[in-house]
C-alpha cells in the first residue's frame, strides 16, 4: 500500500501551509488574546475549497477526499489549531450531516453556501446533561399543522453565534428516546425562538466562536426534517465518526506546531554560554 501523498495532494498540502503562514500566523495573538473570531480569515479559505473539501462540486465543493481534507486541518492547525477546529467542525458536523443524510432538494439549498463559505454551520448535538450520547438528549421538537416545534437547550456549540445553519438533534418519540426516537433538524438563523446564548470564556481555542443554543417554540417547515424520522441517533453515530477523523488531524497539527515552536525556541535561549538545545536531555 502507499502512503506518500500523490503530486496533486502535495499541492494542496502547500497551499493550505502557505495560507496558514501567510493570513493566519500573523494575527494568532491578537484573536487569542480579543477571543476574536475571524470572519475573513474563514470567507478566504470558503474560497479556496477549504470549507466544502469533500463536497462534490455539483453542490459547491471542492470534490477531495478524506486525505486532502486531513492535511488541510493539519497544516491550519499547525499554526492555530484553534481555527482548525473551526474548518472541521464546519466540513465533518453541520456540512457532512447535510451532505451524507439530507434530501436532494435540502443538498441544493443549504450545501452551496456551506461549501463555498458563503454561510458558517453548526452542528447541536451536546446539551447540558449530555454529550456525544444523543441518547441523553433533552430537546424536544413536536409535530404540527405540516410543522416541527422544537424547544430545549445546546451546550457548547461549535460556530454558535456565528454559525447561520444548523443541524439540530431532538427527541421526537420520547418512548424510544435511546435509538429510535431521536431525528435531527435543520434550523436557519433569525428563525423566531432561535437564538444564541452564553459565549464560552475558554481557557485555549479562544479564537473559536463556541456559545450555548437556545429554542424556545421554534417553528420550522417540516421538509426540514433530515431523512425520516428517528433516524437521528444512526445519522449521529455516523457524522460523528467522521468527525473523529478531522480531530485526529487537529491534534497532529497542533502537535507539530507545538514541537517546532520548542525546537525553535531551544535554539534561541541560552544557558551557560550556549543555547540549550546542546545540552544532552534537550
Amino acid at each position: 500500500m502507499e502512503f506518500e501523498f500523490s503530486e496533486e495532494q502535495r499541492l494542496i498540502q502547500r497551499a493550505a501551509r502557505d495560507f496558514a503562514e501567510n493570513e493566519i500566523r500573523p494575527h494568532i495573538m491578537e484573536y487569542d488574546e480579543t477571543q476574536q473570531f475571524p470572519v475573513e480569515i474563514f470567507k478566504k479559505m470558503g474560497e479556496m475549497g477549504f470549507l466544502g473539501v469533500f463536497i462534490p462540486e455539483e453542490y459547491g465543493g471542492a470534490g477531495m477526499g478524506y486525505v486532502e481534507y486531513v492535511a488541510i486541518i493539519d497544516e491550519i492547525a499547525r499554526v492555530d489549531p484553534s481555527i482548525g477546529l473551526g474548518v472541521a467542525a464546519h466540513n465533518s458536523l453541520c456540512t457532512g450531516h447535510i451532505y451524507y443524510h439530507a434530501s436532494e432538494e435540502q443538498k441544493n439549498k443549504y450545501l452551496p453556501d456551506l461549501a463555498t463559505g458563503k454561510k458558517l454551520g453548526a452542528w447541536g448535538l451536546t446539551e447540558p446533561g449530555s454529550g456525544s450520547d444523543a441518547g441523553g438528549l433533552r430537546t424536544t421538537a413536536v409535530r404540527e399543522d405540516g410543522e416541527w416545534i422544537l424547544n430545549g437547550s445546546k451546550n457548547f456549540i461549535t460556530h454558535g453565534t456565528v454559525g447561520e445553519t444548523y443541524v439540530i438533534l431532538a427527541v421526537t418519540d420520547p418512548k424510544e428516546r435511546k435509538h429510535g426516537g431521536v431525528s435531527a433538524f435543520i434550523v436557519e438563523k433569525g428563525m423566531p425562538g432561535f437564538s444564541s446564548g452564553k459565549k464560552e470564556n475558554k481557557l485555549g481555542m479562544r479564537a473559536s466562536d463556541t456559545s450555548s443554543l437556545l429554542l424556545e417554540n421554534v417553528r420550522i417547515p417540516a421538509e426540514n426534517l433530515i431523512g425520516k424520522e428517528g433516524e437521528g441517533f444512526r445519522q449521529a453515530m455516523q457524522v460523528l465518526d467522521g468527525g473523529r477523523i478531522s480531530i485526529a488531524a487537529l491534534s497532529l497539527g497542533n502537535a507539530q506546531g507545538a514541537y517546532e515552536a520548542a525546537l525553535e525556541y531551544s535554539k534561541q535561549r541560552e544557558q551557560f554560554g550556549k543555547p540549550i538545545c546542546e545540552f544532552q536531555a534537550i
